[in-house]
Parts: C-alpha cells; structure tokens; sequence
C-alpha cells in the first residue's frame, strides 16, 4: 500500500464514522455549539495522534498499540489486554457505524434492522477475507465517493453561510455552566468521530516504507476530516435545527431534500457507501490485531493463519464480524458510540504513557518520526482529564435520577 492508500483508508474510516451516522446525535447533545465540540474533540485527538506518528515510525508492525505498550511498560500480560482493547474498540466502532446504515437505507427501502446489520456484515466479511489489496481498494474507492458526497453537502449548503454574521451569536459558548456541560457532552460523542486514526498502524507490515508514510497518512487524514467536520456542522445548523438533526435517522439526507426540495438519493447512496466502508475497515483492522497478537504469542495461533490464496486471516475475520452483528443487534446507537470513546480514551493514556517511557529509556533510530516529550505527556493529561469529566458527568447524573415511587 502507498501513501494516497494508507490515507484514504484512514480518511474513508474517520469520515464514515462520524458525519454520516452522529452529527444529529452531537447537535442533540451541544445544540448549535456542536462546532465546538468538533473543535475540542479534535485537539484531544489531535494531540494524541502524533504520539502514534512517532510510535508507528519506531515500530512498523502489526498489532501497534500491543506493540508500543509492551516496548513502554515490558508487561506481557498488559500487552495482551491492550490488544483485546483495540480489537473490542474497533467491533464496537463497527456496530455503531453498521446501526447508522438503516436510516439512509430506508430512502429506498424498508426493511427490518437486524435483516440489514446481519446482511450487511456478512457481505463486508466475504470483502475482508478476498484479500488486503482488494479490500483496501474498494475502501479507497468509496471514501473517494464519500468525500464528493460531503462536498456536494458543502456546496449546496453555501448559500446558507449568508446567514453567520447575524447568527453568529447562536455558534459562540457563553460563561454559563449549561453551556459548556453540552459542549463537552457533544464532544464525547464528536471523540467518536475520530476513530480510525489509530486504526492505520495495524497496516504497517502491508505498507510500503511505513516510517515515513504512516506519520505523513495520519497528520493528512486527521486535518482533512477536521476541516470537512466544522464546515459541515455550521452549514447542517443553518439549515436544521438542533431537534430536527438530532430527530433524523439520515441527517445529511435530510439537509439535501431542505436545501434543495428535491429526493436525496445520490446523498443517500453516498451515505449507505460511507457507513459499509466505516465498517469495512474495523473488520479488517480487527482481523489484522487479533493476527499480530498471535505472531507475539499473545492470543492462539489459529488467529495467526492465513488462507494461502488471499493471504487474509480468515478465522480471525470471522470471529470479529460474528461479535460485531451480536453488539450491533444489542445495543444503541449512542450507547454504541459513548462506548467506543470510553475504550478509545483509556488506550490513548496507555500509548501516550508507553511513548513517555520510550523516549526516557531509549534512544531514537535514525529516519524516524519524533515529537517533542511535551507531546505525549498533552495527549496523556488531556485524554484523562475527558475521560475524568465525562465520567463524573453520568455519575451525577446516576445519582440525580429519582428513586422509584414503588420501592
């Protein structure tokens, strides 16, 4: 895979994670301040996006995060649970995004949700098994027709930006405590949005000189989907309200048909593409885990074996979509999404804290990607303070839910 690939795969999972499936569920939670929660769950991310750029130039291999926490922390046992993190993350992103694909798909056609999750994931798995440069060729394709679809959102939204400088007022946070508890609220579920970033170092062993190239796939991948992220957002907000987004099973959908008064299919057609390459993607990348976990010893080597055709862990490609169609029938769509944060916030303090030790113990190769110590050490404090705040958010809100009259 060359760099325009390991991109697009990065890119094709970021986008297809958050706009298409969550936007409406962040307005619902910030209201019109969801740019800010886009903004601030992109810092976070951010930050921690280049402590993987260093780690993954210092260790190209599969499996990354295992990986660099085992060279930080020299604990087998946590290695092995950190793997189990990445691949629980990547089947609960996966449900998640599967959930998301029945809204856009009930333009068409309606049918049961479980009929839609179960088919459609095994569809994905049968792509996943016919091989890595197949698969990621169909990813790169459709998240080429992704970013068209959400360019066509931005142009036909435009003319709505006439409307910012009176408006301007509606998208700027106030002192008041309420405010910034739905801003940070949305940002949680905006964090989301970002997962995939992390996904492309499992690739690294599939990638042509991937010191260089992954950095370079990440930093692009992460500033692209920012920027069609805050646009996006603002122009959604001027055309719909925060209840009418948060209401909508196919928010982008929806803006086509307002802005334009005519059927979205193409938007439609686009939207079902992002959310079965979002998927896609988390099967391969879970897939890839649980077959370097068991090149390290980690987990059993029957994981490890690949088909001597495709060359793809077939097993293991299986065992995921099998997990990933149980969690997408069980669970909601936010709980889905607050989940995967949960796990992504607790593996972004590991890794920036195994980038802390390693740079304190080690000396850097030559022609790697390094970071300033400063780096990590942000990523960590930032990513446990959210974590921190968010977690004493639904604790309260555990303990102000009145008691049942009938106990």
């Amino acid at each position: 895979m060359n760099l325009t690939q390991v991109t697009l795969y990065g890119l094709g999972n970021i986008l297809g994670a958050g706009v298409y499936v969550l936007i409406g569920k962040v307005a619902g939670e910030a209201g019109y301040l969801a740019p800010f929660s886009f903004l601030i769950a992109s810092i976070i991310a951010g930050i921690t996006a280049f402590s993987f750029c260093e780690l993954s130039s210092r260790y190209p291999v599969s499996a990354g995060e295992a990986i660099y926490v085992k060279e930080g922390f020299n604990i087998p046992q946590l290695s092995l649970w950190i793997g189990l993190l990445v691949i629980l993350t990547g089947i609960v992103s996966a449900a998640t995004i599967t959930k998301g694909c029945s809204g856009y798909l009930g333009v068409f056609i309606d049918l049961p949700d479980e009929l839609v999750i179960i088919g459609l994931l095994f569809l994905l798995c049968a792509i996943a098994i016919s091989g890595v440069a197949e698969s990621v060729s169909i990813a790169a394709f459709i998240t080429i027709a992704e970013i068209s679809g959400l360019l066509l959102i931005i142009y036909v939204t435009a003319p709505a930006m006439e409307q910012l400088p009176e408006r301007a007022s509606e998208f700027i946070p106030t002192f008041e405590l309420s405010s910034w508890s739905g801003v940070i609220g949305g940002s949680f579920l905006a964090f989301y949005a970002y997962v995939g970033f992390e996904d492309m170092v499992n690739l690294a062993e599939e990638v042509k000189t991937p010191r260089r190239t992954i950095p370079i796939a990440i930093i692009t991948a992460l500033g692209v989907a920012t920027a069609i992220y805050l646009i996006l957002a603002v122009n959604s907000l001027l055309i719909l309200s925060p209840q009418q987004l948060q209401a909508s099973q196919a928010p982008l959908a929806d803006i086509y048909r307002t802005v334009t008064n005519s059927n979205p299919w193409f938007i439609s057609i686009v939207s079902l593409f992002a959310v079965v390459n979002g998927a896609l993607i988390q099967i391969i990348m879970g897939s890839r885990v649980g077959y370097g976990m068991a090149k390290q010893g980690l987990v059993p080597a029957v994981l490890g074996q690949v088909n001597s055709r495709t060359q793809t862990p077939v097993l293991a490609t299986v065992v995921i979509t099998t997990i990933i169609i149980v969690t997408a029938l069980w669970l909601p769509i936010e709980t889905l999404a607050k989940t995967t944060t949960y796990f992504l916030l607790i593996l972004f303090c590991l890794v920036n804290l195994s980038l802390i030790r390693i740079k304190q113990k080690e000396e850097t190769p030559d022609h790697v990607f390094t970071v300033p110590s400063i780096v990590p050490i942000a990523g960590f404090t930032a990513s446990l303070l959210f974590l921190g705040v968010q977690t004493w958010s639904l604790l309260s809100n555990l303990w102000s839910v009145p008691p049942c009259p009938n106990l």
